[in-house]
């Protein structure tokens, strides 16, 4: 079974991230994705916050489970028999900053990094643009699940 893990923070998960994440279903048996539990890290959303956006989102892909992990995700990916780490490429610097780490990956482990480059029409997209936009009320419908989009609406009421 080829297994391969979608790491990130996902606060909150857009558009973007289900994009890559549907894209990996197809590559591989099972993907799963995978939220850092940050303890130095304050996000606007709990982890199970976006363990629950993350199901919700993710919902269509019957070989998709949501997960989280603490410390190296190369240490998660040995403890859960997983051997790629699939991650988004949205723009050069993207590919600087993720080629430094998937280096460090495969030397600490052995763990294959698989870069996806982002759909066009979400290369611009982030999490930190979400939250800015619906901080200030914009309409972010476009950029996430109508279930994201009432989470956030809810946070900054």
């Amino acid at each position: 079974m080829r297994r391969a893990v979608c790491p990130g923070s996902f606060d909150p998960v857009t558009y973007g991230h289900i994009d890559i994440i549907g894209r990996a279903a197809k590559q591989y048996d099972e993907v799963v994705t995978a939220v850092l539990n940050n303890v130095n890290k304050r996000g606007l959303f709990t982890v199970p916050e976006k363990l629950d956006m993350l199901r919700e989102s993710t919902s269509e892909f019957d070989n998709v489970s949501v997960s989280e992990f603490d410390g190296l995700l190369v240490d998660f990916c040995r403890e859960n028999g997983i051997e790629t780490i699939v991650r988004s490429l949205r723009s050069v610097s993207d590919f600087d900053y993720e080629l430094q780490i998937a280096q460090m990956n495969y030397r600490l482990s052995g763990v294959e990094t698989m870069f996806m480059t982002a759909n066009p029409q979400y290369s611009f997209l982030s999490s930190s643009l979400v939250r800015e936009l619906a901080l200030h009320r914009g309409d972010v419908s476009s950029l996430v699940t109508p279930y994201v989009q009432e989470r956030l609406r809810e946070k900054y009421a």
